[in-house]
Formats: structure tokens, sequence, C-alpha cells
């Protein structure tokens, strides 16, 4: 299994899209403190519709409490200023996509931890800002889920 790892998300839609992604494939979603937004805010729940309940979600008060408890394989921050294209990137079951928040990205204390060369980009045109946080998401968890085979899908 993969994690996703949010990072102090602030917009309840994007985090519900997330919620609903991960019950469809099968990864633990993450959500790390603080929080820009109340779990039951009504956004959240309508974008992540019936699938809280199948979702495996859990809250952490920090990044490294996160660490911690899970002792990811690897971990990968997904950023703008990465080196590696996503695309070029093994995945293994056991490591965590790590996204920062919509409005801040990763904190740089979050950021440094993270190796250099596990710094995954997606690749866009020049002088565009970033893509949506739940688009993003999308399309790291499912590359790392083709890898794997689509494993437990239908």
């Amino acid at each position: 299994m993969f994690h996703v790892v949010l990072h102090s998300p602030k917009i309840p839609p994007n985090t519900g899209n997330v919620i609903r992604l991960a019950a469809n494939i099968g990864f633990h979603l993450h959500l790390i403190e603080p929080l820009g937004f109340d779990l039951e805010v009504k956004q959240l729940r309508r974008a992540g519709l019936d699938y809280h309940d199948l979702t495996n979600v859990t809250r952490h008060p920090d990044y490294f409490s996160f660490l911690q408890s899970v002792v990811p394989k690897k971990v990968y921050a997904i950023t703008t200023k990465g080196k590696a294209r996503y695309s070029d990137v093994a995945f293994e079951p056991g490591d965590a996509l790590l996204f920062g928040s919509e409005t801040d990205g990763l904190p740089s204390d979050v950021m440094n931890s993270v190796d250099e060369s596990d710094r995954v980009l997606i690749p866009m045109r020049p002088n565009n800002r970033s893509l949506n946080l739940s688009n993003s998401v999308s399309i790291l968890a499912y590359e790392a889920w083709r890898q794997m085979g689509f494993d437990g899908a239908v």
C-alpha cells in the first residue's frame, strides 16, 4: 500500500477529492495538521461523497510525527522545485507521496528533510505556478499504482 500525505491542506474540496481517490485505489491518506478546515465541512463531505467510510485516513499533529508512526519505505516530495520527473521514478509499496498545501507548498524544514533526488516534479509549461492539488495527487497516485500493475483493481 502507498501513502498519500497532504501537509496542511487548505481547500476542503481538494481533500474531499483525494479521500475519494484514496478509497478507489486503496491508498492510505495522511493529513498533517494544521488543516485549513474542519473535517466535517460541507464541501469536504460533498467532494468525498460517501467514500469517507471506505478510506483509511489518519491525522498527524506534524510531519515528523507522521514519519515516526508510519515509517514509510521512502518519502517523495512532490514539488515544482523537484529534479526528477514523476514518470522516471520507480515507486514501491510503502512509499509516501508528500504534497504541500495549496497556498504555501511544503515548509522548508519538511522539504529539507527529503533528499534532493527524492523531490519529484510534474512537468508543465514554463511560467506556470502549479497544478491543482487533487489533480497532482491523482497523477502521482495512478502512476505509482500503474507500476504495481493496478494491484487489486477489477
